[in-house]
């Protein structure tokens, strides 16, 4: 059973990082980032539950990492509207200058 919910985190984790590095849309490569985080949180669960020693610990640290994710997710949206306004974009690649 340990199996398959690695086996699903590591291929949202591939899928995650396939975002990242090859979409050049912005949004898209937060949904990517966020993507790898819940993968990373399905296996810190999945070792809670079927881990040598089970316990809560797991899930209570995913539940941290997520409430980290969702304000990293929160201030990257904002650093992404103050850029499209001064920009008109939200190409990755056009964003390597700090003033233009």
């Amino acid at each position: 059973m340990l199996a398959s919910y690695l086996t699903l985190a590591a291929v949202l984790f591939c899928i995650g990082l396939y975002g990242v590095l090859t979409k050049r849309n912005a949004v898209v490569v937060l949904l990517s980032i966020e993507l790898m985080l819940n993968a990373v949180n399905l296996n810190l669960i999945a070792f809670s539950r079927y881990g040598i020693a089970p316990s809560l610990k797991g899930q209570v640290f995913a539940l941290f990492s997520m409430t980290v994710a969702a304000a990293e997710a929160a201030v990257g949206i904002a650093v992404l509207i103050a850029l499209y306004r001064n920009r008109a974009t939200v190409n990755v690649d056009e964003f390597d200058e700090l003033r233009r």
